[in-house]
């Protein structure tokens, strides 16, 4: 029986693992095709749907570490995620003013590389039981570029997003309200581009565990 579920265990992740992938490999080859046809000011519309898809799909890898799937503890698997939700959906999508800016195209390549290494390699070792050195190799070795460009382009659309959040009052809560309650997601950004500053070194590990 503990055999049987480790079969089962191994399918589902392995599964898992290639529809991510098969979704940032989409966020990639539109990125390029938009980004040679018409600029950057046309990725984020080509990119919008499958981006949206395969970074919420990683909401699936908390459930994972919750219920003891995979190994990655939920205090280095919540940072990286809930920071990639907040610039997907809470910037990017929130705000369409950001969507035309260039950094929207070092983000979109710098996360679906990543994440097109990251998934094909758990795929592999999911399916079996091991993966190509090189891939290994490539999955340790290109953050040093990707990383970088990847949390510059995220501290900078928040950047950019943040005149666009105080001219809307987009998700604000104002007093007086039943709550007594209020909230200023401007502010609430801002405290988000802060915890950056000392979270930035230790997003490596947390993107790249074993």
């Amino acid at each position: 029986m503990a055999g049987f579920g480790s079969a089962v265990r191994r399918l589902y992740l392995s599964v898992y693992n290639w529809v991510v992938f098969y979704g940032w490999a989409q966020v990639l080859y539109y990125a390029v095709m938009a980004l040679q046809e018409s600029g950057h000011e046309a990725v984020y519309a080509a990119v919008e749907r499958p981006l949206q898809f395969a970074q919420t799909a990683a909401i699936m890898e908390i459930l994972h570490g919750i219920v003891g799937l995979v190994r990655s503890p939920i205090s280095a698997t919540l940072p990286q995620i809930g920071s990639r939700l907040f610039l997907t959906w809470g910037v990017l999508w929130s705000f369409p003013e950001t969507q035309s800016h260039i950094l929207v195209t070092s983000l979109v390549i710098s996360w679906s590389i990543t994440e097109i290494i990251r998934y094909s390699f758990f795929g592999m070792k999911e399916a079996l039981g091991f993966a190509p050195s090189w891939l290994l190799w490539l999955r340790y070795s290109t953050f040093l570029l990707l990383y970088p460009t990847g949390i510059t382009s995220e501290v900078g659309l928040i950047y950019i997003a943040l005149p666009f959040m105080k001219a809307s009052e987009r998700y604000c809560l104002r007093m007086p309200n039943k709550w007594n309650f209020s909230f200023d997601y401007m502010y609430g950004s801002i405290l988000a581009l802060a915890i950056y500053v000392p979270g930035a070194p230790s997003l490596p590990v947390i993107a790249f565990p074993l």
